[in-house]
């Protein structure tokens, strides 16, 4: 099995900074990638944004210039990190790593608890 967990969440005013990290743990035998997804109260959880082992990313259209996101391939966590933070970014926000666990031959997605991050004045 895979753990993943996230932290740094918490309140900050319009125009802040925060930075979110997840650690991803257990019998993994391989990560496709690691992201952030966010879901709002009312809305669907969408994609924020991925990174793979390579390097390579890929960034929702409402925070690309203002987020972003890297990751630490022998540790096997992922950071976030958010500037210029608007009121619609609140939001829970949560971990997801895609890659084969143990010895399944496919990939499976496994995702961390959430935290929640509030930007409000």
């Amino acid at each position: 099995q895979v753990q993943v967990v996230e932290s740094g969440g918490g309140l900050v005013q319009p125009g802040g900074s925060l930075r979110l990290s997840c650690a991803a743990s257990g019998n993994i035998f391989s990560i496709s990638h690691m992201g952030w997804y966010r879901q709002a109260p009312g809305k669907q959880r969408d994609l924020v944004a991925l990174i793979t082992p390579g390097g390579r990313t890929q960034y929702a259209d409402s925070v690309k210039g203002r987020f972003t996101i890297s990751m630490d391939n022998a540790k096997n966590t992922v950071s976030l990190e958010m500037n210029s933070l608007k009121p619609e970014d609140t939001a829970v926000y949560y971990c997801n790593v895609n890659g084969r666990i143990g010895s399944n031959q496919y990939k499976t997605n496994n995702w961390g608890q959430g935290t929640q991050v509030t930007i409000s004045s």
